[in-house]
């Protein structure tokens, strides 16, 4: 009989599952009233001229291959949207390649940079998946925690004291899953002043960047002397409400590109036809939709950051994508227990803070990209949830 213990790999044994969706997962089919605050999912439907361009594409017999780094007229798309949004330019040709998410992205941006034992600095809280994404790659992830009292952004004297010889990549979360926090051009200045005589390459995640609420996102790659040694992921999947299309882009200097593209060909070939079509049309006519849902979900976010704060729990005000993180510590539980009698006995699933990380022990993410009625039902059971456990 074949022993699968002598034949998996324990780089990938040792990987946990996700976090995140252990809890979405843990409800059952007999809880029928369960209010799911875990997924980062919009709950709008994709815009409707979004979805017609992709049913276009299909009636119209468009269902080749593409280019391997996609459709020239989306990579042209997403330069203009690029310059137009955040002041950055790329070349269609050479500097932007279309995925299968961002969440390829940020793989083939890892494989393409990194070689064994080379040391990838995380900021955490964070997503679940560059952590184990580094140890896939073969390199080292090392961890930069970031705390409340700093609105969970990064200091650099901490990220100075943690790069070595060995410091090969710099992952900038932001705006930030779970915790909400941005990065304000100063305080990305002072990081490119760390780095700008190094070889150190910055991975800057900005899947979330349209969804912020005040200061507009800056990219790290707009800042003088950053571009060159910056690659930038981003997709459609939060901003268009796209995540079923399975879409993203990733944007860097043609030498990296060229290298994450060899990876892009014999992975995945190219990014699904339809949805390269449909893509097309966000670009070119969704900065409406993205202002619409943006100032959904700010309202969202006063009303849900305004209860929990009611209910007695400490909260940093998030200032990017649609998730709040508060303290919930002080019940004596663990964040594990706490989420999990939440979900037995209210039915309301939220996410443990430590699947973000060992710095996010003893806080919760709630996510509102849901609807207002939803997230208020949820507060409601959990305001009686925590009421109880008070006594």
């Amino acid at each position: 009989m074949i022993d699968y213990n002598k034949i998996l790999p324990e780089k990938i044994v040792s990987i946990p599952k996700s976090g995140i969706r252990k809890y979405f997962d843990m409800i059952t089919p007999d809880m029928k009233d369960v209010i799911s605050l875990t997924v980062g999912q919009p709950d709008f439907v994709t815009p409707w001229h979004i979805r017609e361009a992709g049913i276009q594409s299909l009636e119209t017999g468009k269902t080749f291959y593409t280019a391997n780094a996609g459709l020239m007229e989306l990579r042209c798309e997403i330069d203009k949207y690029m310059t137009r949004r955040f002041s950055l330019s790329y070349d269609p040709s050479s500097e932007i390649i279309v995925t299968v998410g961002g969440s390829e992205a940020i793989d083939i941006a890892m494989r393409a940079i990194l070689d064994i034992g080379d040391e990838v600095i995380i900021p955490t809280p964070s997503f679940v998946c560059y952590e184990p994404l580094t140890r896939m790659a073969g390199a080292v992830p090392v961890i930069l925690e970031t705390y409340m009292e700093d609105e969970f952004r990064i200091d650099p004297a901490k990220l100075k004291a943690l790069i070595t010889p060995k410091t090969k990549m710099i992952v900038l979360p932001f705006p930030n899953n779970p915790t909400g926090a941005i990065m304000t051009r100063a305080e990305l200045m002072e990081i490119a002043d760390i780095i700008k005589d190094t070889n150190i390459i910055v991975l800057s995640d900005e899947i979330y960047a349209e969804m912020t609420y005040g200061d507009r996102h800056v990219s790290i790659a707009s800042i003088e002397g950053m571009k060159e040694r910056t690659i930038v992921v981003n997709g459609f999947s939060k901003a268009f409400a796209m995540t079923g299309w399975r879409l993203g882009w990733v944007c860097a200097p043609a030498p990296i590109t060229a290298q994450m593209l060899k990876i892009h060909q014999y992975e995945i070939m190219s990014s699904p036809t339809t949805s390269q079509f449909a893509a097309i049309s966000a670009l070119k006519n969704g900065d409406p939709d993205i202002e619409y849902m943006t100032a959904e979900y700010d309202r969202r976010r006063t009303l849900i950051y305004n209860r929990l704060n009611e209910m007695g729990l400490e909260c940093f005000e998030p200032k990017g994508a649609f998730y709040v993180f508060p303290k919930i510590s002080q019940f004596g539980i663990s964040g594990e227990e706490f989420c999990s009698e939440l979900l037995k006995r209210y039915h309301v699933a939220i996410v443990p803070g430590e699947a973000f990380g060992a710095c996010g022990l003893g806080y919760a993410r709630i996510s509102y990209a849901y609807s207002i009625n939803h997230i208020a039902e949820g507060l409601d059971r959990m305001e009686k949830f925590i009421n109880e456990i008070k006594k």
